[in-house]
């Protein structure tokens, strides 16, 4: 019998075995809890992780066609398993993200192709605006960019990462590439959990002047007269 794809033959055990870490077997599923933010934030949610959840998420909230959907612990598996080969392109956190959001905005259990266009339309979700709005609002940034009040600071990196010269001075067509290329990464990064921050530079301060005494005043100009030679 041929082998299925490798990822699933990897993870086949871990769907159906489970563990502390990844309950996902015909037992208990992982649903979301309070301190979900930090476990993601933290990388240490994978793909199979991500399914887990996803499908615990998917039974709290479509409990009887869930049941229906899912009705033996060997259709469970089997739908884990392809779920996990057509969405495995999505980082874990999109993932869950993405599922969340169809959660919320219909009542019937979503197909893999519904989870497919909210993982592709994530960027909302995590505050990120389009390319198109992002590649525009890096253009029309006044100087100095770095005090700007970015919509996110995914569009600032990009920006800087295009260079802000070739986005002033290139027409659309040919910078709008070179910036999306650059979004694009880093909107993946942000996805992953990964926080971008400015780093806002450190005010100048205001320069303090101090009256000098008659003898101070005496020391510097004779200071003064002898670094330039002038003195008697």
């Amino acid at each position: 019998m041929q082998k299925i794809n490798p990822l699933l033959d990897q993870t086949s055990k871990k769907l159906k075995t489970g563990s502390s870490a990844s309950p996902i077997e015909v037992g208990p599923n992982r649903v979301a809890e309070p301190d979900d933010a930090e476990y993601e934030a933290a990388g240490d949610m994978d793909h199979v992780d991500a399914i887990n959840r996803l499908f615990g998420e998917f039974e709290f909230s479509y409990h009887n066609q869930y049941h229906k959907a899912f009705s033996d612990p060997e259709s469970l598996v089997i739908a884990k398993k392809y779920w996990l080969s057509c969405l495995s392109q999505y980082a874990p956190l999109q993932i869950t993200q993405a599922g969340k959001s169809v959660i919320t905005s219909q009542e019937y259990l979503p197909t893999i192709a519904t989870l497919v266009r909210a993982c592709e339309n994530i960027h909302e979700i995590f505050g990120l605006p389009s390319a198109r709005q992002a590649y525009l609002e890096a253009c029309r940034a006044p100087s100095p960019k770095v005090e700007h009040s970015w919509s996110h600071p995914a569009v600032y990196f990009a920006g800087k990462a295009s260079d802000w010269f070739v986005l002033a001075t290139e027409p659309e067509a040919r910078a709008f590439p070179v910036f999306d290329y650059h979004y694009g990464i880093l909107c993946k990064r942000v996805m992953k959990g990964e926080a971008l921050a400015i780093a806002t530079p450190q005010a100048i301060a205001a320069k303090i002047e101090r009256k000098l005494s008659p003898a101070q005043a005496r020391e510097q100009i004779e200071r003064l007269k002898k670094e330039l030679g002038t003195q008697s």
